[in-house]
């Protein structure tokens, strides 16, 4: 069981709230890329998957189990996004050709990885940018139009994986000790408490106010055991006059 003052977990309780930045950063990308002028997409594809490099990298820093394949993952497509900013390309065949590779390598991944742990969301994530990126490759996405609806699908699709692993990562965030011990000490001293058992009042008496009923039915009851026992009423109870 992991500690939630150990390292993996602080880790995890901080990088929830970067990869939910990372998921707003990537719905401003697709904004930005839908009001790009075509000319100076290639300038841009350099920088936005260099992004997406850094997000990988801060997701094999959050100790998940696939942190090895998100730490390769990183490094792939920051040679990629060093190329693309090394390599202007005036024809856009070079940009869209690597935009492509980074989408088809993502989506490839998370295909793998929802198949695994049967996550219909990240498969259907993965075939989509599957797919994108293998329409990017082609001679279809070579044109500046082609390639700015390219980026900007991408953003959306890549806003939508990291606001889903932020939730699932802060779903998955072990309590703080300090929390985990309070709670346990609660439900031990309400467990005690219910063991020993409490004294009810019954229903239609003062509150508090406990009501004493006969072992027997129908045997007689003494008088004073009739007499709700509050302080008002003692104060103002005085003997029967003699007869």
């Amino acid at each position: 069981m992991m500690s939630a003052s150990s390292p993996r977990a602080l880790a995890r309780g901080s990088m929830w709230g970067f990869l939910m930045f990372a998921s707003a950063a990537w719905l401003a990308v697709a904004w930005a890329m839908l009001r790009l002028e075509p000319m100076g997409i290639g300038l841009v594809a350099g920088p936005v998957v260099l992004f997406g490099a850094v997000c990988e990298m801060m997701r094999a820093l959050a100790g998940t189990r696939t942190w090895w394949l998100n730490a390769g993952l990183g490094i792939l497509f920051a040679v990629t996004g060093l190329l693309l900013l090394a390599s202007p390309d005036s024809s856009l065949t070079t940009p869209a050709s690597l935009v492509g590779w980074y989408l088809l390598v993502r989506g490839s991944a998370d295909v793998a990885v929802g198949v695994v742990t049967r996550d219909a969301l990240l498969l259907t994530l993965g075939v989509l940018q599957t797919g994108l990126g293998f329409f990017s490759s082609s001679a279809f996405g070579r044109t500046p139009e082609m390639l700015v609806m390219v980026l900007g699908a991408m953003g959306v699709l890549r806003a939508v994986a990291d606001l889903v692993a932020a939730l699932r990562l802060r779903e998955n965030t072990p309590e703080p000790e300090e929390r985990t011990e309070g709670l346990a000490g609660y439900a031990a001293g309400l467990a005690d408490f219910e063991a020993t058992g409490r004294h009810r009042a019954k229903p239609g008496s003062p509150s508090g106010v406990p009501v004493m009923e006969p072992a027997v039915r129908g045997a007689e009851v003494p008088f004073h055991s009739q007499v709700l026992l509050s302080s008002d009423q003692d104060a103002t109870l005085t003997p029967a006059p003699w007869v």
